[in-house]
């Protein structure tokens, strides 16, 4: 028999964490993420997400054993920006049953129409602005830092459970190496602008450096589908959670007199160095993962921020400043030793922004699907 149990967000969630062990444990492209880390993200007292949202945790039994898992969210920013009835599900990892992802759900949807909401969308854990979608394609290779990471069979039980796709997001393989004769024409072309200056993020003043290439993200990607802008407490915990893992060398700010205008941010892929942590920090993995981090080095990185303000990106004297980022962050990988990257994630239909990234070089490797569903009277999905 099935059973749906509702756990308390901020309790105890041993078999939450624990289910992905039964699940991947034959998959060798996992990598647990750690178990610190996601609990303080569900607990409403550590994360800041909970200031405009709340959520519950479902887990799916049989015969006393936890076979699969969801969470189910409303955000206030979310509804407040778009005013679209939706709310969301996410973290959801089951056994390859669609009982099992039917029963979920219909648990989380069940708790999305008792706030209201009339649409489901997701995985989204806990919002857009941290992991997203159900990967589709890429499933030979492990997931970078923030990104996920599912069985072949997990899309098509969401689509069973009558969900339909809303939209695909895209990572990007890259191999650091020579820059190609066209971004190397772009780079110059940027060096050779008297206004342009540009500059490293600073240890010494990260919160302000977190604060400012937020305040950038908001400004370039406002009009993204989805889009929701970080909170004051949200960058202030992100500096926080940053400060151990920045590496000045990997980041880019770009004034045009004066004034900021893009940035670029790539952080260390912490996977590569917690991949048999068996999402346990402590007591033995902090001690391996400082000196994987700054001894031995990370091989690769993830680059999960770059924008340009929008008033600069219809100057056509300024078309050159992503290709410059990149080339910047792609030669000081080159100098630490990063072989690899991943960009993204990127939407499947900005054309423009995935133009730049194959321009780079890098090559799409990764797809992951949102999904949504009706889930009471009221205006459908378009």
């Amino acid at each position: 028999m099935l059973e749906i149990r509702q756990i308390p967000m901020g309790g105890p969630i041993d078999d939450f964490l624990n289910i992905v062990d039964y699940i991947y444990w034959d998959d060798p492209a996992y990598v647990r993420p750690l178990d610190m880390e996601l609990k303080d993200r569900l607990n409403p007292k550590k994360n800041p997400f909970f200031q405009h949202g709340e959520g519950a945790i479902f887990c799916a039994y049989r015969n006393a054993t936890c076979i699969g898992r969801v969470t189910a969210q409303i955000d206030r920013d979310h509804l407040a920006r778009y005013r679209d009835s939706t709310g969301f599900f996410g973290l959801l990892d089951t056994v390859d049953d669609p009982e099992v992802v039917r029963a979920l759900l219909a648990r989380a949807e069940a708790w999305l129409r008792g706030k209201g909401m009339t649409r489901a969308r997701g995985p989204l854990s806990l919002s857009i602005n941290e992991e997203l979608g159900c990967l589709v394609e890429g499933f030979d290779t492990p997931p970078y830092i923030m990104m996920p990471h599912h069985r072949r069979y997990q899309g098509g039980l969401i689509e069973q459970a009558g969900y339909a796709k809303a939209k695909d997001f895209y990572a990007w393989h890259y191999r650091v190496g020579d820059l190609n004769a066209r971004v190397r024409r772009a780079r110059d072309e940027v060096l050779a602008l008297p206004e342009v200056s540009y500059r490293r993020a600073s240890m010494k003043n990260l919160q302000a450096d977190v604060e400012l290439l937020v305040e950038i993200y908001n400004d370039a990607w406002q009009d993204n589908w989805g889009f929701v802008p970080f909170t004051r407490r949200e960058v202030e915990k992100m500096a926080a959670d940053f400060k151990p893992l920045l590496v000045p060398e990997l980041t880019c700010i770009i004034s045009i007199d004066g004034e900021t205008a893009a940035m670029a941010l790539a952080i260390p892929n912490v996977n590569e160095l917690i991949h048999d942590f068996k999402g346990k920090l402590l007591p033995l993995g902090l001690p391996k993962l400082l000196w994987r981090l700054k001894v031995r080095g990370p091989k690769s990185a993830r680059l999960i921020l770059l924008g340009i303000r929008r008033k600069w990106r219809g100057v056509r004297k300024y078309a050159a400043l992503s290709a410059f980022m990149y080339a910047e962050m792609n030669d000081a990988g080159r100098k630490l030793g990063i072989r690899e990257g991943e960009l993204g994630w990127t939407l499947e239909d900005n054309g423009r922004v995935n133009a730049g990234i194959q321009l780079m070089g890098a090559k799409l490797y990764k797809k992951y699907r949102v999904y949504e569903k009706t889930i009471a009277n009221g205006v459908a999905p378009a």
